[in-house]
């Protein structure tokens, strides 16, 4: 895994050798993003059944892998999405010989892989349509390569509008606390020739009343059957200042991220952070010893300040209930 904790500086790359090394890849955000941690997690199965031996008890063994993966980051639905192909994928092959389980985990987590690829560039064609020539976006968070396959999904729009010959502008939000904007989204876009420029979450409200944005492009990690968008925190706010303003606010989002078996945002287990996230910087204490720190990963933005819901078949707009839904018919 690239060690996304080090960008900018460094570009280093860690090499795990069990799903328990997966597992604190995926919790510690070496990797991260929702469409790649669900590709991680279904390596780091198929790399369970490779660490076991002969004679092991694999329901036991995959079972308790499965397990652990599923405790990482409670949010994005990709991940259970990743975990129950897996499960799929050993119960047809579970009475066969061990290589033959390994070799069929293998293909699966490598048929995940190539997915997100295929459908974070489908996403980006969609998407590329909607974003209008001599524009500027507003990006929330690292919806890129590096939360994915490949492309990015949020990215991927920006990059097939630029591929397509548009005159593109990028503003990343910083993305507080962890600086996914300001580390991910700039190194990402910079290194392809984009042109980004990195504000403060709190310039937003700034640039779009200015009239200097024209559109808001993020990412998700979970999107439910109202059309209720959760992605980084800091997203909602941007959501309801895009509103106010009357710019156009999309998520770029694969199916795999779409989960209509919750009715609203508000049945979404929302993730909380180490405090030290917030209350440590460079090394250093930024908070006084003894205040309290809370540190929610997400939040969830309505579907009222949603505009377009992207996906890879396609753009699903309000009425959520009755477009997601038909946009999901043949999974």
């Amino acid at each position: 895994m690239l060690d996304q904790r080090r960008l900018p500086i460094d570009e280093e790359y860690i090499t795990y050798t069990d799903v328990d090394g997966v597992a604190r890849g995926i919790k510690d955000m070496v990797i991260r993003g929702a469409p790649a941690i669900g590709v991680a997690a279904a390596y780091g199965v198929a790399l369970a059944a490779y660490t076991a031996r002969p004679g092991d008890d694999l329901d036991l063994v995959l079972g308790r892998s499965i397990d652990l993966l599923s405790h990482t980051r409670p949010t994005a639905v990709n991940l259970f999405w990743a975990l129950d192909r897996m499960k799929l994928c050993f119960a047809a092959n579970r009475h066969e010989s061990l290589s033959h389980v390994r070799e069929a985990l293998l293909n699966e987590a490598k048929g995940i892989h190539l997915e997100d690829e295929q459908i974070c560039a489908a996403i980006g064609e969609h998407g590329a349509d909607l974003i209008p020539d001599n524009s500027t976006i507003l990006t929330h968070c690292n919806a890129g390569a590096l939360a994915t396959a490949d492309h990015g999904t949020a990215l991927a729009v920006i990059r097939a509008a630029v591929k397509q010959g548009k005159n593109i502008q990028v503003l990343a939000d910083e993305t507080r606390p962890y600086l996914q904007g300001a580390r991910l989204t700039a190194w990402e876009l910079h290194r392809d020739d984009i042109d980004v420029t990195v504000i403060c979450d709190g310039a937003a409200g700034h640039f779009l009343s200015r009239g200097e944005i024209d559109a808001v492009v993020v990412g998700s990690d979970r999107t439910v059957a109202n059309g209720d968008v959760c992605n980084k925190i800091g997203t909602y706010s941007v959501g309801v200042l895009s509103h106010e303003n009357g710019v156009p606010f999309y998520a770029a989002v694969p199916r795999s991220t779409i989960d209509l078996t919750l009715s609203s945002g508000r049945e979404i287990p929302i993730e909380e952070r180490p405090t030290d996230e917030v209350a440590v910087w460079g090394g250093r204490r930024t908070v006084p010893v003894g205040v309290s720190v809370r540190n929610p990963a997400f939040d969830v933005t309505p579907a009222k300040y949603v505009t377009g819901i992207i996906t890879e078949v396609g753009v699903a707009r309000a009425p959520y209930a009755d477009s997601l839904s038909e946009l999901m018919t043949d999974i």
